[in-house]
């Protein structure tokens, strides 16, 4: 992941942070809290207004899109040429501009971490998700929370009423990037704030672990299938710290498919 600081040269502050997660090709940007709807970039004041800081990866990368030059433009293998660049990429294009734009006056920096006001508001992503029966879903989260809810309770939420239509559809929902949201279809998206502000939870039974269970133990056949790669490729993960096993057996170790994902982000 890189990280990037968005700055505001003509208020002289910090707007928020914009994270890219190269693997998946995806952006989040993340707000400051004390931005209101004057300060804000014109893109993001309707969220502002709803007090979300946090903004989906649709918008995050549109936002990216808007700063730099667009891919169809007529001299842009000259443009790629000049900046040695093989292929057209938003994010490069984004770092050779610093972000700016004739539109305002912002810009990015790179970071070598996360703010401390961002590593706080990411406790309440989500590390894992179980998709139950009867359009139900346990969720778990960074600060350890977990919560057994219905899209019932969340079905004003834009897509989640499709969801619900739809059996495929809901169970093929699972963590996406960063723990932002849990995705269906990689097109539905359901923001980790969003579930994890549902106050009445449903109790956790035995039922709900076995699903766990069924669906999110994964063995080292199963990981090399999801990540395309070899035994060896997990060996070396495995020394690296990137994967680390819930139970380890002579026959072979098990994984959680939470921590799988993420060496695909």
């Amino acid at each position: 992941m890189r990280i990037y600081e968005i700055l505001d040269s003509e208020n002289e502050m910090s707007v928020g942070v914009l994270q890219y997660y190269e693997k998946e090709q995806t952006y989040i940007i993340e707000l400051q809290e004390y931005l209101d709807e004057w300060s804000a970039p014109l893109l993001f004041t309707s969220y502002v207004k709803k007090n979300i800081y946090t903004i989906p990866r649709d918008i995050s990368f549109l936002w990216v899109k808007e700063r730099v030059i667009p891919s169809g433009r007529q001299n842009i293998k000259a443009i790629l040429d000049t900046h040695k660049l093989a292929e057209y990429d938003e994010m490069k294009m984004l770092e050779i501009s610093a972000g700016k734009c004739s539109q305002d006056s912002l810009y990015i920096k790179k970071l070598d971490e996360l703010p401390e006001f961002v590593v706080e508001r990411r406790k309440k992503n989500l590390v894992d998700c179980v998709i139950c029966e009867e359009n139900m879903l346990l969720c778990f989260f960074e600060d350890e929370t977990v919560k057994k809810i219905s899209l019932g309770q969340i079905e004003k939420v834009n897509g989640v009423d499709k969801v619900m239509r739809n059996l495929a559809l809901f169970e093929s929902g699972k963590v996406g990037t960063g723990g932002y949201c849990i995705t269906f279809n990689d097109s539905i998206d359901i923001p980790s704030y969003v579930l994890y502000n549902v106050n009445n939870s449903v109790p956790i039974n035995k039922k709900d672990f076995d699903n766990f269970i069924n669906k999110n133990i994964l063995d080292t056949s199963e990981i090399c299938d999801i990540l395309e790669c070899t035994r060896q490729n997990v060996s070396y993960m495995l020394r690296k710290g990137m994967l680390s096993p819930v139970k380890t057996e002579v026959k072979g170790n098990l994984y959680l498919k939470g921590d799988v994902l993420k060496n695909k982000w």
